[in-house]
């Protein structure tokens, strides 16, 4: 710290120029002087060479420490540089090795970032990009949607957590990491992808062509029903997620709010600071949000303060939805809320992700993004890999965890597959009579798709495609929004506290 003047006159400095004396001179004879200002400068020039010497030998030390284990990858470098018959570019040889590195700890919530890559990490945390909407990670050497983005084009082509993707625009991404993959999926609004699917339960992939566009920087959405049960779904944990809840809240307070339910579903997580800021809403002060356990064992217990934000407290009836998108921050929300505040968890198990990445800024724009801890329920649970269980767990319909059918192929009578019996299942959930849901467009499929058509003031002819394909998408999204059994249950809680 930068010490202020003093009371003297004198400038603040620490050296001081020494007084001339004018009296008491010492006198010595010429020879012995002469002698002894000899000795004085040759012990002075000794003593200078010597300290020189050290500090030398020891500035190199410091400079270029001995670190054996780089001296493989020293030797490396040299060959590539020296003998490799094209000109190398260093800094693409430098990144390399440090991905590789970060790849070697298998972990695959870790990752180097190029200067490029880390603008685009930035802007998914901070504000809106382009792209298609869905959050992945690589899990055993496969790229797997841990959940898409609200009104994203990944949501509205029905992407669901678990989905592997195998190709983009025809080529294998197997093996490749989730950042690499996420620069591929990644483009210019309006732009076009074709991603292959594998999911769990279907025979073989599918392509699902998607158009890029701006995804929606809101995480809030709040609604409230004609018995004052509000519902407000975070879709994901971002620096302004907090004030859009407070805000959304002290709304739905205004219309009459009785109880509510927090919806997580599909919620891939976010920052840390977010989800505690958030809990303190739920929990009273001081109640336990979250535990870091470092590598040495150590615990940093993290509570509940609402005092950053005014003390504001959620005061009405709550229940919480998960799913298997809910994680991270939403996990770490959902347990905090259940352990610490006794709210009723419904859905399904969520995805299980129990640790805290940082992202540190290098010099040169990169970024590193290293996992750091665990972090542990207020119970001392962690949830890695396994997810947490909901207190009453509800499954949504078959059709929903179905591959929706892809709008510019033609199914009609005759037709077999997977995609005909995702369209019969639509339609049977829609009350119209297709028959046996076998997978086979036969003469029921054909009148049920033709009842449709009328009631869609469609083209009548019995055919599944273009606009008939995307009025049935519509139509069953729409439908299980009005039907969605676990929001029904979260509801059906809320109004039994208030009893």
């Amino acid at each position: 710290m930068e010490q202020g003047p003093t009371n003297s006159n004198e400038p603040n400095d620490v050296e001081k120029k020494p007084e001339t004396p004018n009296k008491g001179f010492i006198r010595m004879k010429t020879f012995p002087f002469v002698l002894l200002l000899f000795g004085c400068v040759f012990v002075t020039a000794l003593v200078t060479a010597l300290v020189m010497s050290l500090g030398a030998d020891k500035q190199v030390k410091v400079a270029i420490p001995e670190r054996k284990e780089f001296t493989k990858l020293y030797n490396v470098y040299d060959e590539i540089q020296n003998k490799y018959f094209k000109d190398v570019n260093t800094d693409k040889l430098m990144e390399g090795a440090i991905t590789g590195m970060v790849d070697s700890l298998g972990d695959p919530y870790s990752s180097f970032m190029s200067k490029k890559e880390a603008e685009e990490f930035d802007d998914t945390i901070s504000s809106s990009f382009s792209g298609v909407g869905v959050e992945i990670q690589e899990k055993d050497g496969y790229i797997t949607v841990v959940s898409p983005i609200k009104n994203s084009p990944a949501a509205a082509a029905g992407l669901r957590p678990n989905d592997k993707i195998v190709e983009v625009d025809g080529k294998s991404i197997k093996g490749v990491s989730s950042t690499e993959a996420t620069t591929k999926i990644r483009g210019k609004k309006g732009t076009s992808v074709t991603l292959t699917i594998s999911r769990p339960g279907t025979d073989k992939p599918f392509d699902v062509k998607l158009v890029r566009d701006e995804i929606p920087i809101e995480t809030v959405y709040a609604t409230i029903n004609a018995d004052k049960i509000a519902t407000i779904q975070i879709t994901t944990f971002s620096e302004n997620t907090y004030s859009e809840l407070e805000k959304a809240l002290k709304d739905m307070d205004s219309k009459g709010m009785k109880g509510l339910v927090v919806d997580l579903r599909g919620n891939p997580g976010g920052l840390l600071d977010q989800a505690v800021d958030i809990a303190s809403l739920f929990l009273p002060d001081g109640k336990v949000v979250v535990q870091e356990e470092a590598k040495d064992g150590t615990k940093q217990v993290i509570k509940s303060d609402s005092s950053a934000h005014n003390g504001y407290k959620v005061k009405v009836p709550v229940t919480m939805l998960i799913d298997e998108g809910s994680a991270s921050a939403s996990e770490i929300l959902a347990a905090a809320a259940s352990q610490s505040g006794g709210i009723k968890l419904v859905g399904a198990k969520s995805f299980g992700k129990g640790t805290v990445q940082t992202a540190a800024p290098l010099s040169d724009g990169s970024l590193l993004k290293l996992t750091v801890a665990k972090w542990l329920t207020p119970d001392g649970d962690w949830i890695h890999e396994k997810g947490i269980k909901p207190d009453v767990a509800v499954a949504l319909p078959a059709y929903a965890t179905m591959a929706i059918p892809d709008a510019s192929k033609t199914y009609k009578e005759n037709s077999f597959g997977d995609d005909v019996k995702t369209i019969e299942s639509m339609l049977a959930a829609l009350n119209y009579k297709v028959g046996k849901v076998d997978g086979l467009y036969d003469a029921d499929t054909t009148a049920a798709v033709k009842q449709f058509q009328t009631a869609s003031k469609l083209k009548v002819d019995g055919i599944m495609t273009g606009d008939t394909t995307n009025a049935l998408i519509t139509a069953i999204q729409k439908h299980l929004k009005d039907t969605d059994p676990q929001q029904q249950k979260a509801v059906q809680l809320v109004k039994e506290q208030l009893k």
